[in-house]
């Protein structure tokens, strides 16, 4: 605890715990360069002093605010949460804060936030897939401002990226989906406008029904808004109709969900007279009974890897091609044989 009413200093925690200023700065900053023995006793005397380090004067020494923005589309789910949480507690290793944003999926939204997080001097930011108005990247390019983006990859576009082939994973499970005679095939997707990753898994169905000599204009796409209440009305929808889908493919696990939800109210077995599949592998598609048939995603994975990205790009590094993370197919009870008849 304190004595006094005096602001501890730097010099003071150095005292306390018999090293060099220079020792008590890195153990802050760096404290990888530190050995656990000396990390230990700073920060003992930091928390017996209640010490906290001047933070203007770190930004002046540094030239960096030592702060990273990520702006995500929702904050209403969790399919962002554990990528999030392994990208904070990689950046909190380092000395760096994180501040997070939602855009309620929102362009304009989108563009307020990331002038906000600039003018706020973060260092780096962190978005979400491709699909924003260039003018956007020039601007960040003109202010000098590291960005990465995650939960997308596309080599072909010249920015910096950790993340994963939504089309190519899409088109994957609907393999496995055409692979037990399923040919009455919808999807439940969520909003495609602005939303590239939604759109690139419609795409990977209708790649997976070309491949396999089937027509893809005869697939039946409904978009919604993310919920399982919404996901339910739209099940509703395509198993009402004269010629229902043996197989309704969702654009995430809480769609998924929501059509299991629906189908089961509708007096329907899950998967007997329909299956239904997922997407993210979140702890979700393990508590649906039958549980999910979905691609699992490495979130945690994608979280480090995207901070040691962007905390390189921030402190200097050059560019890297992007890269990208496998998915991996998860077979469990939602998906059968597709319904004679």
């Amino acid at each position: 605890m304190r004595s006094g009413t005096s602001t501890p200093t730097l010099e003071d925690v150095a005292r306390m715990a018999g090293v060099s200023t220079a020792t008590v700065s890195r153990c802050l900053n760096t404290p990888e360069r530190v050995i656990q023995a000396t990390r230990d006793r700073v920060m003992k005397a930091v928390a017996k002093l209640e010490y906290t380090p001047n933070f203007g004067a770190r930004v002046m020494a540094a030239q960096r605010t030592f702060t990273i923005g990520a702006i995500i589309p929702t904050m209403e789910n969790a399919i962002f949460a554990r990528g999030l949480q392994a990208f904070q507690e990689a950046l909190h290793s380092r000395g760096y804060t994180l501040l997070v944003s939602s855009t309620a999926y929102s362009p304009q939204m989108e563009q307020e936030q990331i002038k906000a997080l600039v003018g706020r001097g973060a260092d780096g930011l962190l978005l979400i897939g491709y699909d924003r108005d260039p003018a956007m990247f020039r601007y960040l390019e003109q202010q000098r401002v590291p960005t990465l983006i995650a939960w997308a990859y596309a080599p072909q576009i010249a920015l910096p990226a950790v993340g994963f082939d939504n089309r190519h994973a899409m088109a994957q499970l609907a393999g496995e989906v055409i692979a037990r005679g399923h040919r009455r095939i919808a999807v439940i997707s969520a909003l495609v406008q602005g939303n590239d990753r939604a759109a690139d898994r419609v795409r990977g169905v209708r790649d997976a029904l070309r491949a396999c000599g089937l027509p893809d204009g005869d697939l039946t796409v409904i978009e919604t808004p993310y919920g399982i209440d919404t996901a339910a009305t739209a099940m509703t929808t395509l198993m009402q109709t004269a010629t229902p889908p043996t197989a309704v493919m969702c654009g995430n696990d809480v769609l998924a969900a929501g059509a299991v939800l629906a189908a089961q109210a509708m007096g329907l077995d899950v998967p007997g007279d329909v299956s239904v599949t997922g997407f993210d592998d979140l702890e979700l598609a393990r508590i649906v009974s039958p549980a999910l048939t979905t691609m699992q995603v490495p979130h945690r994975e994608m979280g480090v890897q995207a901070a040691k990205a962007l905390m390189a790009l921030v402190e200097g590094a050059p560019r890297t091609p992007p890269l990208r993370l496998d998915v991996t197919l998860k077979l469990r009870a939602s998906l059968g044989p597709a319904k004679e008849g």
